[in-house]
């Protein structure tokens, strides 16, 4: 009920948002006319439409995605001969008889005096509701978050269609008020025919908008500026003030809180210290039994593994992503723990589900397990079938269960690495393991999986698909789906980002079209990485990394030379700088060689 609230409120809110302006027209198309059965039928038809497309769009793959295109062109070629037919009713009837016909039964049932027939409404509401494109501030993208990971429901449907529902309020009531204006202008000026023009013109513009992807582009910025303060103040406030989303990525949960984290390995001081105490035990709550595991398409290391067949065992079960930095920095300390204590009863199972799509790869998957030398059974939750068993929301999450298969303790994002290994020990004893091992385990990570210095990070993670994507500052803004020539941007805020080149900007990735181009962005952190790929050729993509115009030279990271050379071979997270010393704001940019690099998102450390 809650989540229905909020996806409510958020429709109410679209109304303050420049993304509604393309549908406005639409909308006051139906101005003069009886609202219970014309402006209300529309209206009903746009929400159920959005709603139905979001959800299968959500759940359903790019087919979906693809349709919806097909969809929103057909609507589209629908509103221009409505357009027409308001405008220049004669021309348009002379051009095309039949189309102006069925575009003016479409749009007004009785032009000529009749009564509006509400399936006719209807009808032109399922236009709209195919060329309604919300911004996707906070709560819409909360709801979309929600509908990808825990599949289709009716729960997912019913949020989204109140989401839309709470835009149709809003619309009514301008509806409602626009008509009593236009009902006056018509009795006290005889302006009419005026009107109805002035609506065709409206129609067209709105229409020329959505077809130059303004109502995706330039309106979905401003949009997110406008309102996106008012939404997550939503959230918070209905949440209770919690510090984070439903569905929130690890670094935002624990991330900055890891330098003052006991024993989460950031402090040396700290690990040793725990090291020396004697374990004492805690009180650990008796929890859920432990959710099936059947969900998974494939294992890695292992032979299937099933709740009831674990039964005895300690489990430590880790939800993670290969190109998840936070997961990365956990990987040490639960390969060094399935090591330690697999000959006293713990089993690990790392749940690889997966955050961008070439994570769905279980070749990649399977490389990344090999690359990173994980040596316990890894379950592929491609359907996130597991994480919605365990109502999971956070990469990577710890759940720690005893050897009567309950779940006793749970840890989301970095650190607390100690008290993790202390639970881990008091199951084993519990269990009636002897000669369980004493102390805790301090791993040294390599690369990427080093423990990061949060005390100097003040660059948050940044997605460069158009989903999530912030802070971005070329001037020409975001060419949604289709190449554009980007022009690198004279200077840069602190974290802000721009592009150079040919290049793709689709929903989760930017894609290199052109021979060369570049990535630049104004960072402050000890570490910066960058999720990159290969195109669908597979061909490996020559860079050249530069930090303030110069060779990164001792500042280069793991998979960088000190001249800034490297080569994408696979889709996973590169570590493209780590400095030593006191750390200052500095460009970043890297230059592709190569065509076809897809390039995720930025995290540092």
């Amino acid at each position: 009920m809650l989540l229905l609230v909020l996806a409510y409120l958020g429709g109410v809110l679209t109304i303050a948002s420049p993304c509604i302006l393309p549908v406005l027209p639409f909308v006051f198309s139906r101005v003069g006319q009886s609202f219970s059965r014309s402006g209300l039928p529309m209206l009903v038809g746009m929400a159920v439409t959005f709603a139905v497309v979001a959800s299968l769009a959500a759940v359903g793959g790019g087919w979906v995605v693809a349709a919806n295109q097909y969809g929103r062109w057909l609507a589209m070629a629908l509103m221009v001969v409505f357009g027409l037919a308001l405008l220049l009713p004669r021309l348009a009837e002379f051009l095309a008889r039949p189309l102006v016909s069925a575009g003016n039964r479409l749009s007004n049932a009785a032009q000529a005096g009749g009564e509006p027939r509400p399936a006719a409404s209807f009808l032109l509401g399922i236009a709209t509701g195919l060329l309604w494109a919300p911004c996707a501030g906070p709560i819409l993208g909360l709801v979309l978050t929600g509908a990808a990971l825990q599949g289709a429901s009716l729960g997912t449907t019913l949020l989204l269609l109140a989401y839309a529902a709470g835009a149709a309020t809003s619309l009514a009531v301008v509806l409602l008020v626009g008509g009593r204006v236009f009902a006056a202008m018509k009795h006290s000026l005889g302006v009419g025919e005026w009107v109805r023009r002035g609506l065709g013109v409206a129609m067209l513009v709105g229409v020329g908008a959505i077809a130059m992807g303004l109502d995706t582009g330039v309106l979905a910025q401003v949009s997110l500026a406008s309102t996106g303060g008012i939404e997550q103040s939503l959230v918070d406030y209905l949440q209770g003030h919690k510090s984070g989303p439903v569905l929130a990525h690890s670094d935002t949960s624990t991330g900055q809180a890891l330098s003052t984290a006991p024993g989460s390995g950031a402090d040396p001081q700290v690990v040793a210290a725990a090291a020396k105490a004697a374990p004492t035990d805690i009180p650990l709550p008796v929890g859920e039994p432990m959710p099936s595991l059947a969900g998974a398409v494939d294992w890695l290391n292992s032979p299937p593994l099933t709740a009831q067949g674990l039964r005895g065992k300690v489990v430590l079960v880790d939800f993670w992503t290969y190109s998840c930095i936070n997961c990365l920095r956990t990987l040490p300390y639960t390969e060094a723990w399935a090591k330690k204590y697999g000959s006293s009863g713990l089993v690990v199972i790392g749940v690889h589900s997966p955050e961008f799509a070439f994570e769905r790869d279980i070749g990649n998957v399977t490389r990344a397990v090999q690359r990173l030398k994980i040596t316990y059974p890894v379950a592929i939750d491609n359907n996130y079938a597991i994480w919605r068993a365990f109502g999971n929301e956070y990469w990577p999450a710890h759940y720690f269960v005893d050897a009567k298969g309950r779940i006793r303790h749970q840890h989301f994002g970095e650190g607390e690495y100690a008290e993790s290994e202390h639970v881990i020990q008091q199951l084993l004893r519990d269990a009636g393991a002897t000669n369980v091992p004493g102390g805790v385990v301090d791993p040294k990570g390599h690369g990427a999986e080093q423990a990061p210095d949060m005390r100097d990070v003040e660059s948050p993670e940044t997605y460069l698909g158009y989903d999530r994507a912030e802070r971005f500052v070329s001037s020409s803004g975001v060419a949604y789906d289709h190449v554009h020539v980007y022009t690198a941007p004279a200077s840069l805020p602190l974290n802000g980002w721009g592009l150079a080149g040919a290049w793709i900007v689709g929903s989760q990735q930017a894609t290199l079209e052109g021979q060369s181009g570049r990535i630049l962005y104004r960072f402050h952190a000890r570490d910066l990485h960058l999720v990159l790929g290969p195109g669908p050729d597979g061909k490996p993509v020559r860079f050249r990394v530069m930090l303030d115009g110069k060779p990164p030279e001792g500042a280069h990271g793991a998979d960088v030379a000190p001249d800034g050379s490297g080569v994408v071979k696979q889709h996973r997270l590169y570590q493209l700088v780590r400095q030593s010393g006191t750390i200052d704001d500095h460009t970043f940019s890297i230059e592709f060689l190569d065509p076809g690099v897809r390039a995720y998102a930025f995290t540092f450390g």
